[in-house]
């Protein structure tokens, strides 16, 4: 059986990225994912949520081309949530039904199923930060491309 968590990473980061910043944000990236492929990593988990979650799913589907070995593993919080990606190699639903805490739910399923967490975190709290510590806490290795 293959250990696909020692060769995963997942995403977390904010809704809303600077603009102005977007193009300086999706290099350092790319940079690290390049690094993380080259390292043998394959498996790219992400949230399918608006801002960092989607433009760290078009890197990774953009690299895809470069490595058609890496794959994109879409984890979304219910069935109606419908922003999926239809270039995900795998789509994970972690409940059936919107509660009010499923975000959190399929935030902590991308954690555990990763050894790396690649963030976007410029502040102390929120689903980003609850993310990011949840991850700390459970020995992932943490690269925030905000810095």
């Amino acid at each position: 059986m293959i250990d696909m968590e020692s060769r995963t990473a997942c995403f977390t980061g904010h809704r809303e990225l600077p603009t102005d910043d977007l193009p300086e944000i999706s290099k350092r990236l790319e940079d690290t994912l390049v690094k993380l492929i080259e390292q043998g990593y394959r498996y790219f988990g992400a949230g399918g949520a608006l801002g960092f979650d989607t433009l760290a799913a078009q890197v990774v589907l953009r690299l895809r081309e470069r490595y058609p070995q890496i794959r994109l593993i879409l984890v979304l919080p219910c069935l109606n949530q419908t922003r999926g990606w239809p270039q995900a190699d795998i789509v994970t639903y972690t409940s059936e039904h919107y509660f009010q805490g499923c975000m959190q739910k399929r935030n902590r399923h991308l954690v555990d199923n990763s050894s790396v967490c690649i963030c976007y975190l410029t502040k102390p709290t929120g689903g980003t930060a609850y993310t990011v510590n949840y991850a700390s806490e459970h020995g992932l290795t943490i690269i925030n491309i905000a810095k």
